[in-house]
């Protein structure tokens, strides 16, 4: 049996974060009286002094502020324990899990990801970070309830989400940049290109080689950033998203190709969904926190 019940050790809180009893007692709606009877309980149930006065001030004893400690732990255990129950009511899931193309801007996500966090804080969220078809396999199979994909499944499950631009680059020194016109297609064919593995595990004739330009000589990775790091090492030439090499163009680590057709091109990604009738609250929220904040980075941009 408890000694101490939640609401004497909210009565204490409430002491310490509002300066004094008086302040207390305005800021909670309480009698002061019913505060000091509160913390009267705690110190005598548990026979120890929680509060001196120094002049005119009411301030915590050593004993005072370690109690502080572990009851703001149990007062916020107690919240999370009424919001489970809320959220079991309400129907909120409890999981939420999402297939992102690595191309995808992350700090896009991250901000769309932690303004669902505040508001569903109990929401569990499992990022995948497929490539290419990877997103819309895992979506097809169940293993997610939203993919961002470049690659759309039609109308009715695939919305426009965002563009990302891509540029052909190779490192400052690579001996492509010593050729002194404008490089062909033919040219490129000649050098070593890195290209990212299409994640879907259906098989070699489902997948897409986007952005391969038949060059003779390739190496395929799993990750866009082994990619950067190959590239940046002076190991061939790629097109990379531009907001994922911005750095490594303005430290002239990477430099873009002169191509005779334009050094850029560009992306569209997709938000899809099979059932929007199905998803839950919380992924309803994120779908539209994501176009939200998309739209805010096209933008800004």
């Amino acid at each position: 049996m408890l000694r101490i019940t939640l609401e004497q050790w909210r009565m204490f809180l409430a002491v310490v974060e509002h300066g004094g009893f008086n302040q207390a007692s305005e800021a909670v709606f309480k009698s002061q009286s019913s505060i000091h009877h509160a913390v009267k309980k705690i110190e005598e149930g548990l026979d120890v002094r929680l509060f001196e006065v120094i002049g005119r001030k009411t301030v915590l004893t050593e004993a005072g502020n370690m109690m502080l400690r572990r009851a703001s732990y149990l007062l916020s255990e107690a919240e999370k324990v009424e919001t489970v129950g809320l959220t079991l009511s309400q129907g909120i899931e409890t999981k939420l899990k999402l297939a992102v193309d690595e191309v995808f801007p992350r700090t896009v996500l991250y901000n769309a990801l932690d303004t669902v966090s505040k508001m569903y804080p109990l929401l569990q969220i499992e990022l995948f970070e497929p490539v290419l078809s990877g997103s819309n396999e895992q979506l097809k199979a169940d293993e997610v309830e939203i993919a961002i994909s470049p690659i759309s499944l039609g109308a009715g499950l695939s919305e426009s989400l965002a563009y990302v631009e891509f540029q052909a680059v190779a490192s400052a020194a690579h001996s492509l940049h010593a050729i002194d016109r404008p490089l062909s297609l033919e040219d490129l064919k000649s050098y070593r290109q890195i290209v990212v593995r299409d994640s879907a595990r259906d098989g070699p004739n489902t997948r897409v080689d986007e952005g391969w330009l038949e060059a003779n000589h390739r190496w395929t990775v799993g990750h866009l950033h082994s990619s950067i790091d190959i590239i940046c090492n002076g190991l061939g030439y790629a097109w990379l998203p531009v907001h994922l090499i911005t750095t490594y163009l303005n430290d002239k680590t990477l430099k873009p190709l002169n191509l005779k057709n334009s050094t850029k091109r560009t992306t569209q990604l997709f938000l899809t969904i099979k059932d929007s009738d199905q998803l839950g609250p919380a992924a309803k929220y994120f779908a539209k926190e994501i176009m939200r904040q998309c739209s805010a980075f096209t933008h800004r941009e």
